[in-house]
């Protein structure tokens, strides 16, 4: 099924996104969770009711042009980033290959939803895209098996895009990452998260990000260095992953700032990723003021 996060007049609610709108879960059924890192948690019983709501007489619903939606996990306890997970991206950018994932991480400031700006900050000049399928997590684990049994522990996938300015993640000798990473806006997600049971294959999704129309990242994740499993593997040996944390799975090439001459993001410009399965995440992008 297909999640988001919408904003009633009873606060934010999960929904189960349908052809012409959101259906509010528990206003529908009292005994589906408000939040979707809750339902992603909650047993085999409770999502399959939550999947069935639509042919409910009851269903309360949304028209798609008439609620905004946030986020689809809007606090995510952890947003884990994975660097150069595609062999190209890494060849483009003049770096070795990775032998194990490269780690990074972003801030809950730096989550917005689809339609809502990219904020240019004043301070960083060289603004790149990044277009990104994002793993959610939808079950707590430590030390996960670098095998199958790793997708247990995954809720679902969304749509993500890894706003990075350049100028402030590769300054001085010792390379930032992080602080080029987590300016407020930079992480956009959604608009909706497909469980896992309905996307049963993330190493086969056609990965695009179009800037003002013109397709600059056109790639799949079969290209992926590190799969899913393996970066659960990874990361649980040290990091304990729980249920709505977030982690972006490296973009692939065509990034901007590896361009000659650069294509870097300005205010104006529109930037829509799409991945195969899940949707198209499309945000504008302002100037700050």
């Amino acid at each position: 099924m297909k999640l988001a996060t919408i904003l009633t007049p009873h606060g934010p609610r999960a929904a189960l996104a349908v052809a012409d709108g959101y259906i509010d879960l528990h206003a529908t059924d009292p005994g589906l969770p408000t939040c979707v890192k809750t339902l992603l948690a909650a047993s085999p019983a409770v999502r399959k009711a939550a999947s069935e709501v639509a042919s409910s007489k009851n269903a309360v619903k949304y028209a798609a042009n008439a609620v905004k939606l946030l986020p689809p996990v809007p606090q995510p306890g952890k947003i884990l980033c994975i660097g150069l997970n595609y062999r190209d991206h890494a060849i483009e950018g003049g770096k070795a290959i990775p032998t194990e994932p490269v780690l990074f991480g972003k801030f809950p400031n730096t989550l917005i939803a689809h339609g809502e700006p990219i904020v240019l900050p004043k301070v960083a000049q060289k603004v790149d895209y990044e277009a990104e399928l994002v793993i959610v997590i939808g079950k707590t684990g430590k030390n996960i098996p670098n095998t199958d049994a790793a997708f247990e522990y995954v809720g679902g996938y969304t749509v993500g895009h890894d706003v990075s300015a350049r100028d402030w993640q590769f300054r001085g000798e010792e390379k930032q990452w992080i602080i080029g990473k987590t300016f407020d806006t930079f992480a956009p997600t959604g608009p909706v998260l497909v469980t896992a049971d309905e996307l049963t294959n993330p190493h086969n999704l056609q990965v695009q990000l179009r800037l003002n129309g013109e397709t600059l990242q056109n790639s799949n994740t079969k290209e992926f260095i590190f799969g899913v499993p393996h970066l659960l593997w990874f990361l649980s040996q040290v990091i304990t992953l729980e249920p709505g944390d977030l982690i972006f799975t490296g973009t692939p090439p065509g990034v901007g700032i590896a361009r000659k001459p650069p294509i870097l993001l300005k205010a104006g410009d529109v930037a829509e990723v799409e991945i195969e399965g899940i949707g198209t995440l499309k945000n504008p992008v302002v100037a700050e003021s």
